[in-house]
C-alpha cells in the first residue's frame, strides 16, 4: 500500500495540513506544527504561508474509511506517551505484554498448522 498524502481534517486546527503531514511521516502532530510555526517566525513566513494555502487547495482531504483506521491504529499504538493515552505506564507495560501474548499465540497456532501434514495436504491441493 503506497503512502498518500492528505490534508487530516479531523485532526486539524485550520486545513488540517500539519495534521496530514504528521500522519504522513509518522510524526506528532504538535511537533509538525511547531516546525511550521518557527518556519514562519525565523524569517520565511511568506513562504511557509504561501506553501500553506497551496497545500489547503492541492492536497485531497483524508477519505473517511482511512481516517476511522488510522483512529482505530492509534488505540492500540505502542508508541503512545503515557500523559498522552492519560494512563500510568505500568497500565500501559501491562496492556503492550497482553497484545504481544496474543500476537505470540497467534504465531503458535501458525506454527503449528504449517508444519502439520494438513498444510502438506493443502499446498499440493493448491498445487494442481
Amino acid at each position: 500500500m503506497s503512502k498518500i498524502l492528505y490534508r487530516d481534517t479531523k485532526n486539524g486546527k485550520l486545513g488540517g495540513v500539519c495534521a496530514g503531514i504528521a500522519e504522513y511521516f509518522g510524526m506528532e502532530i504538535w511537533l509538525v506544527r511547531i516546525l511550521a510555526v518557527s518556519a514562519f517566525l525565523l524569517g520565511v513566513g511568506f513562504f511557509a504561508t504561501l506553501a500553506y494555502i497551496a497545500a489547503c487547495l492541492i492536497l485531497d482531504k483524508m477519505p473517511e474509511e482511512r481516517t476511522q483506521r488510522q483512529t482505530t491504529y492509534k488505540e492500540h499504538n505502542v508508541k503512545q506517551k503515557p500523559w498522552q493515552a492519560g494512563q500510568p505506564a505500568e497500565q500501559i507495560l501491562r496492556n503492550v505484554e497482553s497484545e504481544l501474548n496474543g500476537m505470540e499465540g497467534n504465531l503458535r497456532k501458525m506454527e503449528a498448522y504449517v508444519t502439520s501434514s494438513a498444510f502438506n495436504v493443502d499446498r499440493e491441493f493448491k498445487n494442481l
